[in-house]
């Protein structure tokens, strides 16, 4: 008789990064070139699906409604090797994800993905693994899935020679006030220059990358000082130099690599016009053209309604901080 294990569905959220790693130490294990912070959001969710199942002669990947290319499977792979191995089981999986906003278009839905795939996986295949060993694992498969594990607000480390890489949550008393207003730019189309390789090649050649590593472990002491004290006028300007200092390594790169489009300089002039006028608004980019600004729950609707209006904006979403991957059905 063929065995087909019971199938497991997991839900994790997209984070998007207020002071960023942007490079690898080791590319192999994922392991970032410098620590990160960030803040998982509610509104920006994936779910993944995973069975395994011996009557499969290869992993199979679907991927919002589509069968995935050969390259999105053998990275699932890859992946669920990882968990097979922990698991001691030879059988295949059938992996079904979904995401609820843009994929590979700079919105982080590898991170979201892999995080969702992570506890699905390790629980349809029995492993019992705690939160910092998930997000070791999830590292494996997106360095920023590591921080999807977990809700709110989240540390990456570094990690050691003795240590592995990990993400843990951290307690601030801005969780409650806190929102994310994202403004998608162009419809979300994926995105020319994948990360992966972006960071790569921004470290090989960029003049500015040394200073840009130099610069994060004095912007993370100084954001985790921010959120220990509540204090979100420091922890917005933190974030939004650090995010111009990222693309700043990434646009002197050679060549450059360029994630902004007209409408994302636009959407920020529009934020730091806004602050300006009073409002609490700071905004970060990813790679990619979209624009997340930092704001509170009293201010995101009237930051929301300016931002929609401008060229280039096709869509404009509210997040509240979200909570950490779990498990929402076959949980045995």
């Amino acid at each position: 008789m063929v065995a087909v294990m019971d199938a497991v569905t997991a839900r994790a959220c997209a984070n998007i990064a207020l002071v960023k790693y942007w490079g690898k130490r080791d590319a192999l294990l994922n392991l970032p070139a410098a620590g990160s912070l960030s803040l998982t959001l509610a509104a920006l969710a994936t779910e993944t699906t995973v069975q395994f199942d011996e009557a499969l002669e290869d992993d199979e990947l679907v991927l919002d409604g589509k069968p995935a290319d050969a390259a999105e499977t053998k990275r699932i792979t890859a992946f669920l090797d990882l968990v097979r191995a922990q698991a001691g089981i030879p059988i295949h999986a059938r992996v079904t994800s979904r995401n609820g906003f843009p994929t590979a278009s700079g919105l982080a839905s590898s991170a979201s993905g892999f995080a969702a795939l992570a506890v699905a996986a390790t629980k349809a295949a029995g492993v019992e693994l705690s939160g910092q060993e998930l997000s070791v694992l999830a590292r494996r498969g997106s360095g920023s899935a590591a921080r999807s594990i977990f809700g709110g607000f989240v540390r990456m480390h570094t990690g050691t020679a003795s240590e592995d890489a990990y993400a843990e949550p951290i307690e601030s008393p801005l969780a409650e006030r806190i929102r994310m207003v994202v403004a998608v730019i162009g419809g979300g189309t994926p995105k020319l220059h994948g990360s992966r390789d972006a960071m790569d090649h921004t470290a090989a050649t960029s003049p500015m990358y040394r200073a840009w590593l130099e610069l994060v472990p004095k912007d993370l002491a100084a954001a985790e000082a921010a959120l220990g004290k509540g204090d979100l006028e420091r922890l917005g300007a933190i974030t939004e130099a650090n995010a111009l200092a990222m693309h700043a390594s990434a646009i002197t790169a050679r060549p450059a690599v360029i994630y902004w489009r007209p409408a994302t300089l636009a959407v920020v002039e529009k934020v730091r016009g806004l602050r300006g006028c009073g409002l609490a608004a700071w905004a970060t980019m990813d790679a990619g053209p979209h624009v997340k600004v930092l704001t509170t729950a009293d201010d995101a609707s009237t930051l929301a309604m300016q931002l929609r209006d401008l060229d280039g904006v096709t869509a404009v979403t509210i997040s509240a901080p979200g909570g950490g991957a779990v498990v929402v059905e076959g949980d045995r």
